[in-house]
């Protein structure tokens, strides 16, 4: 067995999580296991690792639409005092905003978040260029990545997606939405999202309404002119649930804005207290996220990998065996034409001729078979490479396939791929059942059925990030 050598995206996370999060540093070796068991199959590179699959950044999406409420509470609620989006509704990118020690704000092109694998949007031109040809090379008139200086913003990334009003609704934008409402462990959408009849807004509400249940979901209701007490309060909320209700939403939770810009502090914590509070529990759902995603990695081996190449294994065998049976059916019809012709059935039951024409005709159908099996191969590592993408996964479909043209699987009829083996599903078991435990072990954090003592909870287990 060779060892796969840890990649350095491993190895940055696990220096980031090291000392703050040991049950995501226990995930990370659960990766690597993963990492280990794809590697001999052939499906990953000896540098690359699942793990990059998706971003371990705690995620906050906001969505507006058509009035300037998003943009106030951007630059009001990160408090830098500077104005971080635009006061019009106009915002066509999608901006990621990340904490930065340096008291000045800079903007970088979309390639910083294509290339870095630790954010959400690593390798995203590839999937730009597979939904719509030509548009990967424009990541930058996609994707922007601002820093600044924010306390709300160390741990977390915010993603300012563009105004469901104005921006159109086309493939790419379809996908980045998608995209980014999957990734983010907190979507706070403003309710003017609502306000708008664009095909973006009708396609965003479909997809909201599919992941509802994920609550992640925050309504912003923004009132200028509310006088917030618990009467005034109540009865706007009631009245957007009631108008999002005949929308198909149903869960979320609602939190009323007044005028921020007219309040004596916008960004006290007094003002944003609720959703401060929201805000300090997404490094929770960053956590479970990840365990999900690692479940779903090694769920993904048995249920999607394995039954696409056996798919592929069997179209193979398929096609090879038509190609056989054809150059067979031409020998024999030149058989029989030749028995009408000259009769030679007599040479075929000799004791002498007959097995030395056998061992010939083997002679002959053994490299037909070959060159046809490595032919039909090679056409269908192409089509497992097509289906890889249409899948969206990172493993390597064609290449695992490949390692099934061998000689003995050439010649022999073999249903299930190289290395689908008893002990390699042992192992994916054990790796379920690990990733099992360390949910286990984030549900005992929040606890309460026992008490634990104060010097019961480990040195090392820190608020999370």
């Amino acid at each position: 067995m060779t060892e796969k050598t840890v990649s350095k995206y491993l190895l940055n996370l696990e220096k980031q999580f090291a000392y703050d999060n040991p049950i995501l540093l226990q995930a990370l070796k659960a990766y690597q296991e993963v990492d280990q068991l794809e590697y001999e199959l052939g499906l990953i590179e000896a540098d690359e690792t699942t793990a990059s699959k998706h971003s371990w950044w705690p995620i906050v999406s906001l969505i507006g639409g058509c009035s300037t409420a998003k943009s106030r509470f951007i630059n009001s609620y990160l408090g830098t005092g500077q104005q971080l989006a635009g006061l019009q509704a106009s915002g066509h990118k999608f901006t990621v905003f990340l904490h930065n020690n340096q008291s000045n704000s800079t903007t970088l092109p979309g390639t910083a978040l294509d290339v870095d694998p630790r954010y959400p949007f690593y390798k995203f031109s590839s999937k730009i260029e597979q939904q719509q040809t030509g548009e990967g090379s424009r990541i930058n008139s996609y994707l922007e990545l601002k820093t600044l200086q924010s306390e709300r913003l160390k741990g977390k990334l915010f993603i300012d997606m563009p105004n469901v009003a104005t921006a159109m609704s086309t493939p790419v934008i379809s996908l980045l939405t998608r995209h980014t409402i999957e990734t983010s462990d907190l979507v706070c959408v403003f309710s003017d999202v609502f306000d708008a009849d664009t095909a973006l807004t009708k396609e965003l509400i479909k997809l909201i309404a599919a992941h509802q249940d994920t609550n992640k979901f925050v309504y912003l209701i923004d009132e200028p002119t509310a006088n917030l007490n618990t009467t005034n309060n109540n009865a706007i909320i009631s009245l957007w649930q009631r108008k999002l209700s005949e929308l198909g939403l149903d869960t979320g939770q609602f939190i009323v804005l007044t005028n921020q810009q007219n309040s004596t502090n916008p960004s006290g914590s007094a003002y944003f207290a609720e959703i401060d509070h929201r805000m300090n529990n997404v490094a929770h759902g960053r956590s479970y996220r990840v365990l999900d995603a690692l479940e779903k990695n090694i769920s993904d081996i048995a249920e999607v990998v394995i039954p696409e190449t056996q798919k592929g294994i069997s179209a193979w065998k398929d096609r090879v065996n038509m190609t056989t049976l054809i150059v067979l059916g031409f020998i024999a019809s030149f058989a029989v034409l030749a028995e009408i012709e000259m009769g030679i059935l007599e040479f075929l039951i000799d004791p002498i001729i007959g097995p030395i024409i056998g061992a010939g005709l083997l002679a002959v159908m053994i490299p037909i078979h070959l060159l046809s099996s490595k032919i039909q191969g090679r056409l269908i590592a192409q089509r497992l490479a097509a289906r890889q993408k249409e899948l969206h996964v990172m493993e390597n479909l064609g290449n695992f396939f490949e390692k099934n043209l061998t000689f003995g699987r050439m010649m022999f009829s073999v249903g299930d791929p190289v290395g689908w083996n008893k002990k390699t599903k042992a192992r994916l078991l054990h790796l379920r059942e690990q990733t099992e435990e360390l949910v286990q072990s984030l549900n005992d954090y929040f606890s309460s059925y026992q008490e634990p003592s104060v010097n019961s909870q480990p040195s090392n287990f820190k608020e999370f990030p």
